[in-house]
């Protein structure tokens, strides 16, 4: 084992140093990294946390308010402007507090390794808030959807994810309507029924996002049959067309999916309704060209931007052989070679560079927007990656020049904020271990003062990276 292993694992692997923890993992960084995937995996904790469900079922009943004070628009434009601002008011305390939550526990976490491995996750099936009513769920989707699962099978993860309103609601699937389906047939009939179709996003995405990857081996012809497969995996209490079910809760409707049976990637599924997709899922998350799309995005989180071969194919392999089990993956990427051979071979994403600032220098995540401005500021809000494809994870993506920037100013405020109570100078062999640089021990040691060595220290290019 290298001398930096203790270092790679809390900086890598993990969320980032505090004082102590280097010392605590000592030289057995591996078993220190295991005994993080034993027991339940812990929840966000905040009073005020909501579950999908009610805060869906508030925002559908705010939009539905909307649609009609619209009817009204004529008589009152005003009127129809406020409910309007109604639903961003209701969604936005929702956000705050999720996102605070999340943040808290990262920052605290004594088992960091979980918490990164669920962030991957959260990302790998990634909602947006840029997006009507994702404010208010994208929380409750990783509390729900991502954190219970994050110990178990990848199928049972990947069923718990595309399941999930926030999912559905968030990849259109509650508006796909099969042309044959029953209720389509009785919209034609009415006066100015017109044939309602199929909404492809969901099948696309998880076809190309979350299962096989783009060059897995589906065609065009697999993405289509899978949307009519995913007809009728929808939500409760939609008003309008297709109303019923406990409002803001999973519901599958039978009376718009597709009917009969239909070939997903050389299978024939027959019509079972909701174990049709079901089904479909299953054999996906089965798939070879799954395991290899899933060992490559983790080797590239934790060992490098282009991950070896080897590598790759060791953590495919481990995948195939278990099934799917994701501690098993996890073991074997902490046993990977290639995972301890290369320190800081990862640029920190912002998202990575908060997390790390804050535990290494001990600050609080108090309730309110105060400590999420850092995560806007240097451009990665919590859960607002902008596209199903979720946050880059290549160097490229986040160490430009401008960013680069942006993160010294964060730094420099950071330390006019903490000035001599933080003695940088202590604190930097306790954050980076073997990988601290003898230029950056001497800058820090000649700072003018307490506050600039802070600086210094947040600003060194070994702390931009893990």
């Amino acid at each position: 084992m290298l001398a930096d292993s203790a270092a790679i694992a809390a900086n890598r692997f993990g969320l980032g140093a505090r004082p102590g923890d280097l010392a605590a993992i000592g030289g057995d960084p591996r078993n220190w990294l295991r005994a993080q995937l034993r027991g339940a995996p812990p929840q966000v904790a905040a009073a005020d946390l909501r579950p999908s469900w009610d805060t869906l079922a508030q925002a559908l009943e705010l939009r539905r308010d909307i649609a009609e004070m619209k009817k009204q628009a004529r008589l009152d434009p005003a009127m129809a402007e406020a409910q309007q601002h109604k639903l961003g008011q209701f969604v936005r305390p929702v956000y705050l507090s999720e996102a605070t939550a999340r943040f808290a526990l990262a920052v605290g976490s004594e088992r960091p390794f979980l918490e990164r491995v669920t962030q991957f996750w959260t990302n790998h099936f990634a909602v947006s808030i840029d997006k009507q009513f994702m404010p208010g769920l994208a929380g409750s989707f990783e509390r729900e959807a991502i954190r219970p699962q994050v110990l178990g099978r990848f199928s049972d993860l990947l069923l718990a994810a595309e399941s999930h309103p926030a999912m559905l609601m968030y990849l259109d699937n509650h508006l796909s309507v099969g042309p044959d389906s029953d209720a389509a047939r009785r919209l034609e009939r009415r006066p100015n029924g017109r044939r309602l179709g199929i909404n492809e996003n969901l099948a696309r995405e998880i076809l190309e996002l979350h299962t096989l990857g783009v060059g897995g081996g589906y065609t065009q012809a697999d993405v289509s049959t899978f949307a009519q497969v995913l007809t009728g995996w929808s939500v409760g209490d939609i008003r309008g067309r297709f109303p019923g079910g406990e409002p803001g809760k999973f519901l599958f409707r039978p009376e718009v999916h597709q009917p009969g049976a239909k070939v997903v990637f050389n299978t024939r599924y027959p019509d079972s309704g909701y174990g049709q997709a079901v089904a479909v899922l299953n054999d996906l998350a089965r798939q070879s060209a799954t395991a290899h799309f899933i060992a490559g995005k983790l080797a590239r989180h934790f060992i490098a931007d282009e991950p070896p071969h080897e590598a790759v194919s060791r953590l495919a392999g481990a995948f195939i052989a278990s099934e799917g089990d994701l501690p098993t993956l996890y073991r074997t990427l902490i046993e990977e070679r290639a995972a301890w051979a290369a320190p800081l071979s990862k640029y920190k994403t912002p998202s990575d560079y908060i997390h790390s600032a804050y535990r290494g220098l001990g600050l609080p995540v108090e309730a309110g927007k105060g400590p999420l401005r850092p995560f806007d500021l240097l451009g990665q809000r919590i859960w607002q990656p902008g596209s199903p494809a979720g946050w880059p994870d290549r160097s490229a993506d986040w160490d430009g020049a401008s960013a680069l920037m942006k993160r010294i100013e964060w730094a420099d405020a950071l330390g006019a904020r903490l000035g001599s109570r933080v003695d940088a100078q202590a604190l930097a062999p306790e954050l980076l271990g073997a990988n601290l640089t003898d230029g950056t021990r001497t800058a820090i040691a000649r700072a003018a003062s307490g506050e600039q060595a802070v600086t210094l220290l947040l600003a060194a290019p070994e702390f931009m990276r893990r």
